[in-house]
């Protein structure tokens, strides 16, 4: 037993695990903080900024804790490493969505609980695809620019085409959204999971 949990520990702290829960922790809270002064229960619709900017941040934790200290030992290891990554980018992941959960409880059909599981798969999947093209440090900023530019720019856009590149602020049942981020987080998750992220240097 402790000759498998040695190698866990090892890989967790190399990742600054225990740093990136406890920001996706904070991160939860301050989701929670900023829900409930929208006043949605009036108007559902007023929790499109944290259904949209909370997953966000979340991915940016992830995308952080990505990062490898030892590019050149991974990549001539004897066991394969994309196991260990993969289980990474979806545990991370998952609890992120789950953390988030609580801020938006209620009107599921609207901007409830699947919108923000949504997002927050959506952010993850870009964010690892983005650590290895950019590295871990950088991996954070194609999900800012493209959900930021999104939140800003797709007032009034309605439509199936619309649902697909908008995702970040469609309602929760949305197909197309959903078709668009499982196969953002797909498409991610094996390019991070076989190449691992790409070396930048320490995380700042």
């Amino acid at each position: 037993m402790t000759s498998v949990r040695k190698p866990l520990v090892l890989y967790a702290r190399s990742r600054a695990l225990p740093t990136a829960l406890a920001a996706l922790v904070g991160t939860a809270v301050l989701a929670a903080w900023a829900a409930a002064g929208l006043d949605a229960y009036v108007d559902p619709d007023r929790r499109v900024p944290v259904v949209a900017l909370a997953p966000l941040s979340a991915a940016a934790v992830i995308g952080v804790s990505l990062y490898s200290p030892s590019d050149e030992l991974d990549r001539t290891a004897v066991r394969p490493w994309w196991p260990r990554r993969l289980a990474q980018l979806t545990g991370l992941t998952a609890l992120a969505a789950v953390l988030l959960l609580p801020a938006v409880l209620g009107h599921p059909e609207v901007f409830g609980p699947p919108a923000m599981v949504r997002d927050t798969l959506g952010c993850a999947g870009i964010t690892a695809a983005a650590a290895v093209l950019l590295g871990a440090r950088l991996s954070w900023l194609p999900a800012f620019g493209y959900v930021s530019a999104v939140y800003l720019g797709s007032a009034g856009a309605r439509g199936s085409a619309a649902a697909v590149w908008a995702w970040p602020v469609q309602p929760g049942a949305q197909p197309g959204a959903w078709a668009a981020v499982l196969g953002a987080f797909a498409v991610g998750g094996a390019l991070y999971a076989v190449r691992g992220a790409r070396a930048g240097g320490p995380r700042g």
